[in-house]
């Protein structure tokens, strides 16, 4: 579809670039232009729609960078437990029950929720990724995938198999090399799949330094930090990202910036699992890319990227001690253009002529984005999914004044969802 917005404020999120007062148009999926109205620029064109954006904003959308999209079966059900009680006792068992289908449904679920609150793409870790790479493909968003293997189940060779499958399934979807943590993944099978990432050149993603707890014992088993070892035997040596890293140390920080390592920060769920606060401002002073991810709805329990970033940086002010700590427009980056670069969608960071078109309209018309002192703050400190008027992924509005055009009514969703609870009970 063509489709042209016009009267908007457009924060590019491009580096030394202001607001842009004026017009963006899309075509066949593609940012086409971005600057003031220009009569040449729309009047040979077929407009499908013309939206006037009455000043409000457009920007990129936010890149959800670590998710377990599936487990919003799981919202609300284990909260209050520590991290090992709550996924041995009560996420384990359960997530045994799934059927393909229902962790396609169950996907589903979460991209809706992704949608309203302004996520354009995510970053899915879980059991079937086939089921998650059919659930983006039906209703149209825009998924990385990355690779789950540890000692409870997948291969290396499964792993290369899927990688490839995948990154041919659709062009909404792309796979990554992974695996769950070191501390579910015997070292053989660890050293063999470096190997592997090595031998196709590919970056390799995983959980890490999620817990001190994870880490000492790390530390019993190789007298090395998961950093450390990883790194030992040629993990990164393509580069990759770490979700989490809370729980790192100087030489971590290292080695990510000298690999190439990225380094994904979960602020709600780290906080409810009680794991940690990670050093966000250590990161960045490393020259380390930063992005923010919501982790899963068992752990969290919403999928909001607003929350995501207030603590991000109010969190970094606090521990610093530190009122100026962690400034609103880094967070903001991280939010948007450090989630595509972790992710590989170069495509999709900033809105520019060439790029895919993955953007969202925030409403400036309500109170808690008034007054406009300064917008990307207002973003940051005080904004919320209920600003969130429009989502777009790959040129087609898939979210618009709290609708939702994805193909399924989202109420049968829902009930879906339920009655699969209903069925594990």
């Amino acid at each position: 579809m063509n489709i042209r917005f016009f009267n908007c404020r457009i924060l590019t999120m491009e580096d030394g670039k202001d607001i842009i007062d004026g017009e963006l148009q899309v075509q066949k999926g593609k940012i086409t232009y971005i600057g003031k109205t220009d009569g040449k620029k729309i009047s040979d064109i077929h407009w499908d729609r013309e939206i006037d954006c009455e000043k409000n904003l457009l920007m990129p959308g936010f890149k959800n960078a670590h998710t377990h999209s599936a487990m919003t079966f799981l919202r609300s059900y284990a909260d209050d437990l520590p991290l090992q009680e709550w996924l041995y006792d009560k996420v384990f068992p359960m997530e045994a029950k799934l059927t393909k289908e229902d962790q396609v449904l169950l996907a589903k679920l979460g991209m809706i929720e992704y949608i309203s609150s302004g996520i354009t793409a995510n970053f899915d870790m879980y059991l079937d990724n086939a089921c998650h790479a059919a659930a983006s493909a039906e209703i149209g968003f825009r998924t990385v995938l990355c690779g789950s293997m540890n000692d409870f189940g997948g291969t290396v060779e499964e792993t290369e198999e899927e990688f490839y499958r995948l990154n041919e399934y659709s062009s909404l979807v792309t796979a990554k090399i992974g695996f769950h943590a070191e501390y579910t993944t015997k070292g053989e099978t660890l050293e063999k799949l470096a190997r592997m990432a090595n031998r196709i050149k590919q970056p390799v993603y995983t959980h890490i330094a999620e817990t001190k707890r994870e880490v000492d014992e790390c530390y019993e088993r190789y007298n090395v930090s998961p950093f450390e070892y990883l790194d030992s035997i040629g993990m990164f040596e393509y580069g990759g990202g770490g979700f989490h890293g809370v729980w790192m140390s100087e030489k971590d920080k290292e080695i990510c910036q000298k690999k190439g390592v990225s380094i994904v920060s979960n602020p709600s769920s780290n906080l409810k699992l009680a794991s940690g606060i990670a050093d966000l401002c250590g990161l960045l002073e490393n020259n380390i890319t930063v992005a923010l991810g919501t982790d899963g709805a068992a752990s969290n329990n919403a999928l909001d990227m607003f929350r995501e970033m207030y603590l991000a940086s109010v969190l970094q002010k606090v521990t610093k001690q530190d009122a100026a700590a962690m400034n609103a427009d880094d967070v903001l980056r991280m939010a948007t253009v450090g989630g595509a670069l972790t992710m590989g969608l170069e495509d999709c960071d900033v809105l520019a002529e060439g790029k895919c078109a993955d953007l969202i309209m925030i409403d400036m018309h309500r109170p808690n984005m008034q007054p406009e002192n300064n917008l990307t703050k207002n973003l940051v400190y005080s904004g919320s999914k209920e600003n969130v008027k429009l989502t777009m992924i790959n040129g087609k509005i898939l979210y618009e004044d709290g609708r939702f055009e994805i193909g399924e009514d989202v109420e049968q969703i829902y009930s879906k969802a339920n009655q699969i609870i209903e069925r594990m009970r």
